[in-house]
């Protein structure tokens, strides 16, 4: 009998979970959503899981994301792309660990639109020790007064990564970027500047399960870069977000980033993976 999918139900999270848990680190954004399960429902997503002979083998977040998980096997992901492809393209993305990425993506591009970019290797680094260097004693966790600065620099980090404004699709973004701040998983270094005061340095903490805290949206301005402003910035967040948040402290970056890549090591982190993104 082929594997079977359905979409999971409270009941399956500690199923799920244990499965994530095969890789924390790589599994983050998929484990947020297992977590929640029977706690929070999206209209049109859904968490996908893949049933072989009565066992849990692999799972799949469907919303405004694809995350698959441990559905490496070729059955596997011929099941989820089937049943994903059946119901037609929602998703902005496809996201996670690189070889069940491009395998989904595989079986899904012929019948979805074209995809705007394949980033197919992305380093997927963690820390989970004190930084290697010392923190900037001048970020600080940002507050809803300086939302007016902090959605700025949000929108331009997304734009300068993606290639146009997250704000072109209405006010879900700066939504999003109210929600960070408010709850405490917005990092910023702020200063003066002639104009007014201006974000140096931003970075939040974007997902957070199984004691691993993902750090998204690393951005510095402009005018500020090439000057050893982000490894002591990273360092900061490493050591607050590990104080409050979780033990193991994740990101992934481009494979091309070059300059990224060597100042989180700098700070500490160390490769443990390769992540994937498909645009559309």
């Amino acid at each position: 009998m082929g594997p079977r999918v359905r979409p999971l139900r409270e009941e399956d999270r500690e199923l799920a979970l244990g499965l994530c848990a095969a890789d924390p680190v790589g599994n983050v954004l998929a484990a947020v959503q297992v977590e929640m399960l029977g706690r929070r429902r999206l209209p049109g997503a859904e968490l996908l899981g893949v049933w072989r002979e009565g066992e849990l083998r692999a799972l799949c977040w469907s919303g405004a994301n694809l995350v698959p998980v441990t559905v490496d096997e070729p059955e596997l992901l011929d099941a989820v792309a089937d049943h994903v492809r059946n119901r037609g393209r929602r998703a902005s993305s496809i996201v996670g660990p690189a070889e069940q990425v491009l395998g989904l993506w595989d079986r899904l591009g012929p019948g979805w639109l074209p995809s705007r970019e394949v980033r197919g290797d992305q380093p997927s680094m963690a820390i989970s020790a004190t930084p290697a260097v010392e923190p900037d004693p001048r970020v600080r966790l940002s507050g809803l007064e300086d939302l007016d600065v902090v959605v700025p620099a949000c929108v331009a980090m997304f734009t300068e990564e993606v290639g146009y404004s997250p704000l072109a699709s209405g006010g879900a973004y700066a939504a999003r970027v109210h929600e960070l701040v408010s709850t405490q998983r917005s990092y910023v270094r702020i200063e003066d500047a002639p104009e007014g005061r201006r974000v140096v340095f931003k970075a939040e903490v974007g997902a957070c399960a199984l004691g691993v805290a993902q750090i998204q949206g690393v951005w510095v301005h402009p005018e500020h870069r090439g000057q050893g402003v982000a490894a002591p910035a990273m360092a900061a967040v490493v050591e607050d977000v590990r104080r409050r948040t979780a033990p193991v402290v994740s990101l992934y970056v481009n494979g091309y980033n070059t300059p990224a890549i060597a100042t989180y090591r700098r700070t500490g982190f160390e490769q443990v993976g390769t992540y994937a993104t498909v645009l559309f």
